[in-house]
């Protein structure tokens, strides 16, 4: 991976807003890259001073080892996951 992209991923990421979410399909898309894993690895990688929490799958789950971190977080923003899942007035697709 180049630094190049790693910046692409962590810009779009940094510009979600509070409050609302993005799949990581969908920023791979934003960042101009094909792979939806390259987003998870970089954040796992080089997310801790991102917004992590408001990237989640397309079908709006968080990854089973972050999940209740990212609930927290999300629910501070009020987004509150419902069976561990996104409402789906927060999923885009």
């Amino acid at each position: 991976m180049d630094e190049e992209t790693l910046e692409r991923v962590r810009e779009v990421v940094r510009s979600i807003p509070a409050g609302q979410t993005l799949s990581y399909g969908e920023v791979a898309e934003l960042a101009g890259i094909r792979s939806a894993r390259l987003v998870g690895r970089i954040l796992s990688e080089d997310g801790a001073d991102l917004p992590w929490h408001r990237v989640t799958r397309s079908d709006g789950r968080a990854a089973p080892h972050i999940a209740a971190e990212q609930a927290a977080r999300l629910r501070t923003e009020g987004i509150i996951m419902v069976d561990g899942r996104l409402p789906p007035e927060h999923r885009r697709r």
